[in-house]
């Protein structure tokens, strides 16, 4: 499970989504290290236990001689508050770390094994995400 080594703060504001601003990435948008990427066309928070299944799901699939790149990293903490607690009383506990993925930025990349493995690996992955993706090939 990713998360980072260590924050500067405990808690973060929840980013709420500015209606006026396009909700587009320009980061991470093109394939820069592998052959097949995996591209979130919609937005949402994925969190480090749903990176990390995503990834479990590619590397069987690509053995020992393909390589995968994680071209995201989960370092914002999202809480919770436990069950049955009235409102108020502040926020709830840190529960773990989440990204937030905007539509067209790259998830995962792989390369080392053929098409049809490379594309059913990252169909796959795509399945235990919560959001709506595509694979993208390299142009050659």
């Amino acid at each position: 499970m990713l998360l980072p080594k260590k924050v500067k703060h405990r808690k973060w504001h929840t980013m709420r989504r500015n209606a006026g601003k396009p909700m587009t990435e320009t980061r991470g948008i093109n394939l820069s290290f592998g052959s097949y990427g995996l591209k979130a066309t919609s937005a949402c928070r994925i969190t480090s236990n749903q990176i990390e299944s995503a990834r479990k799901v590619i590397a069987r699939y690509a053995g020992k001689s393909g390589k995968i790149w994680t071209r995201v990293f989960p370092d914002m903490p999202y809480t919770q508050k436990p069950a049955e607690v009235p409102m108020g009383s502040g926020k709830g506990d840190p529960q773990g770390y989440c990204f937030q993925v905007k539509p067209g930025r790259l998830i995962f990349e792989i390369d080392g094994i053929a098409e049809t493995e490379a594309r059913e690996a990252l169909r796959k992955a795509g399945t235990k995400l919560p959001l709506k993706t595509r694979i993208v090939s390299r142009a050659i």
